[in-house]
């Protein structure tokens, strides 16, 4: 079964090694040529002691060639899951192949397992290998900026790739098996793939672990440390309830005036509505209103130390739903009649 599935998919794996052969010469020539940028960069700060400016003169790291393949890196898992995972059992079914495949002494259940699990390891070195080089790619960037763990960052690098191109292939795999249709199939497989990635990007990761919030003074400010993910932030009063309210005709740091008590609301004159809104001096006196009045500004975040923390649950997640839908695929092929 080994040598029979090596021998359908030869095309496929030469195609995928081509690709990747082209991704990695772009990679590591755009990487060679970053990395020296950036040691020109340090040198330079380090002579005239400006490094804590370093960012500054870091935003030309790179060449757009290197960041349209660091950004469409992010859809090759799809890929593979579409054009390797759908037609696994569906070309089966569309070719009539079924018909013979099951009727020999192999079964369906080692005929499916052999083949998914080569093309699962297939699907995860293919991500890890696109991983690894884009992380090493981002390696002067990250340094520079500590922005790794932020969207569509945290999406390139690390363990969670390897997690995607999983996930595309079993869902590829599971699609097919159920519609018995290629091209369904790959639609499936390409839209279920952006839907989870932005569902999970969007709304569920910031809330794989609880978050870290500060509080600290309305006259004062404060920046999470660097690379952390932010969430939220805002007032909260001395009960420690959140401020909101409906945006009036002016604003203090974003606060609705009508959101503020009555005695700081009086401190505000009504030109403080005009175009230029309210000045230094009615800010300060409001600010320190709200400050008398117990009220204290805060931030919750995702420091950047949970980063791994956050690459390995995410990776799991991709894992265990890849899992549950080649369960799905084994279901459908066993219990379906050809």
């Amino acid at each position: 079964m080994t040598w029979l599935t090596w021998r359908q998919y030869r095309l496929q794996a030469l195609i995928a090694a081509l690709v990747l052969a082209v991704f990695a010469a772009v990679m590591l020539v755009t990487g060679f040529q970053m990395a020296a940028q950036w040691h020109t960069l340090l040198a330079s700060c380090t002579s005239s002691g400006t490094c804590g400016n370093l960012h500054q003169g870091a935003t030309a790291l790179g060449s757009v060639l290197g960041h349209d393949f660091a950004i469409i890196s992010m859809m090759a898992p799809a890929l593979f899951g579409a054009l390797v995972g759908a037609p696994l059992v569906a070309r089966e079914f569309e070719a009539r192949t079924s018909d013979f495949a099951w009727a020999q002494s192999v079964t369906r259940t080692r005929w499916l397992a052999v083949r998914i699990g080569w093309l699962l390891l297939a699907a995860a070195v293919w991500g890890g290998v696109i991983s690894a080089l884009v992380t090493w790619w981002s390696g002067p960037r990250n340094a520079a900026f500590a922005n790794a763990f932020q969207a569509n960052y945290f999406d390139q690098q690390g363990l969670v790739p390897a997690g995607y191109a999983a996930f595309a292939t079993a869902l590829g795999i599971a699609a097919g098996a159920v519609l018995r249709r290629t091209l369904p199939a790959i639609a499936i497989a390409i839209g279920g793939f952006i839907g989870m990635r932005l569902w999970i990007s969007q709304d569920v990761r910031m809330h794989f672990m609880s978050p870290v919030t500060t509080y600290y003074g309305v006259a004062a400010s404060y920046n999470p440390p660097a690379g952390s993910l932010g969430i939220t932030g805002g007032l909260v009063d001395k009960a420690g309830q959140v401020v909101t309210g409906q945006l009036g005709r002016f604003t203090i740091d974003g606060v609705p005036g009508t959101s503020l008590p009555a005695a700081c609301q009086k401190l505000i004159p009504a030109s403080a509505g005009g175009p230029g809104g309210p000045s230094n001096a009615t800010v300060n006196a409001v600010l320190g209103c709200l400050q008398k009045a117990g009220y204290r500004q805060f931030v919750t975040y995702q420091p950047m130390s949970r980063y791994w923390a956050f690459q390995g649950i995410e990776t799991g997640i991709y894992v265990a739903v890849a899992a549950a839908l080649v369960a799905v695929a084994f279901y459908v092929v066993r219990h379906r009649d050809a």
